[in-house]
């Protein structure tokens, strides 16, 4: 990355990764290096890298291809849920149709039953996550479906894993997971360094990089250089600072970042599993790959998880860090369980934290533009 550039025109950078990276999708497949797609954050990355395929983040953060879903699939079903089935039918995500199996996870009823029909046009495998994060039963449930994949993958592709591979897969995602988390948490800077939008831009981007090593050093160098500049003075104005947690943020969904920045503050701090939720926690390099993988994965703080601790104590570590103002919980149109979980959230955040809290119900349309600005105005107000 060549540091001369102005900040703007690196963050673009990374904001072009998605779409350049169908380009370097068909050369990795031109190489016959196999490409694994996931759609979420409990799929262990690490098992696929230890086998030399790369994996890719399949396209479901648009409304592109909801109308092609809804000739399948319920119309008030989750839009991440139709995105993601309506561009596996359509062949419109370059993504999907370059990899050679598909990860899924019982995340929620909607995705699951959405797998079978998935299934239709590729290879896939679904992970069976537990309920709850609770108890040796369910730990030792998600460890059998670590190795579960771990063989899955070994037969799909005719090679064997071998746990010396898996380490070494461990100790570059972790070096990943530490760039990442060493540009996001500028955010903690007061004033901020940079807006949300761009730090979104870069993490959302960066899981568009296949080369990890390029990525990482890509990393290390925008937040040497936003770091710089801060010391010599290039700072945004101080205004009200916001957290964003719910649902994945991303593509479509950038439009709730963007309807908070353009009435007058800063999202400082993402609590979603786009960002904080996969990357804070690292995965222990000294003991059973396995053991190891099973811990880190599975102490995801998603929704899907009762009770959902985990999401209760990053939030508590945020919201400190990151010196919040007020707190927006995104939620996608019909999830259900980031839907009912607004409660627990608003108790926490209002009731134990006397901080502000918004609850936004959305989807990946843009018919929803002008309500999300008057209210993003009304709520920075407030603040």
């Amino acid at each position: 990355m060549d540091l001369k550039k102005e900040l703007p025109a690196i963050f673009e950078n990374f904001s072009e990764a998605r779409r350049n990276g169908f380009i370097t999708a068909k050369i990795l497949k031109d190489n016959n290096i196999p490409l694994v797609g996931t759609f979420c954050t409990y799929m262990p990355q690490e098992i696929v890298m230890a086998a030399g395929a790369v994996v890719v983040s399949l396209c479901s953060t648009s409304d592109e291809t909801i109308g092609e879903a809804e000739i399948d699939l319920p119309r008030n079903l989750c839009p991440l849920i139709k995105s993601s089935y309506g561009f596996g039918k359509t062949d419109k995500c370059p993504y999907f149709y370059f990899a050679d199996l598909i990860v899924g996870e019982t995340t929620c009823d909607g995705k699951k039953k959405m797998y079978e029909y998935l299934g239709d046009f590729k290879d896939v495998h679904v992970m069976q996550l537990p309920n709850t994060q609770i108890g040796e039963k369910s730990y030792e449930l998600w460890k059998d479906e670590v190795i579960k994949l771990k063989n899955i993958i070994e037969k799909k592709f005719a090679l064997q894993i071998t746990e010396e591979q898996i380490k070494e897969a461990i100790k570059l995602k972790n070096r990943e997971r530490v760039a990442l988390k060493n540009f996001y948490t500028l955010g903690q800077l007061n004033p901020p360094a940079i807006s949300g939008t761009d730090i979104l831009k870069v993490v959302y981007g960066a899981t568009f990089k296949f080369d990890k090593e390029i990525s990482i050093k890509e990393l290390e160098n925008i937040t040497e250089k936003v770091k710089i500049e801060y010391e010599e003075g290039k700072r945004l104005d101080s205004k009200p600072r916001i957290l964003i947690t719910g649902c994945p943020i991303g593509g479509a969904s950038e439009k709730v970042v963007k309807a908070i920045e353009d009435n007058g503050a800063y999202v400082v701090a993402y609590e979603n599993c786009t960002v904080s939720k996969a990357n804070e926690l690292l995965v222990d390099e000294n003991k059973n790959v396995y053991d190891a993988l099973a811990e880190k994965y599975l102490a995801i703080g998603c929704s899907c998880m009762s009770p959902n601790l985990n999401r209760i104590d990053l939030l508590e570590k945020m919201i400190e860090e990151y010196k919040v103002d007020g707190v927006v919980d995104v939620v996608l149109q019909a999830c259900h369980t980031y839907a009912v979980e607004t409660l627990s959230i608003k108790r926490f955040v209002s009731g134990k934290h006397k901080i502000p809290y918004m609850a936004v119900e959305t989807d990946y349309s843009q018919s929803d533009v002008g309500q999300l600005n008057t209210r993003m105005a009304a709520f920075v107000e407030m603040l």
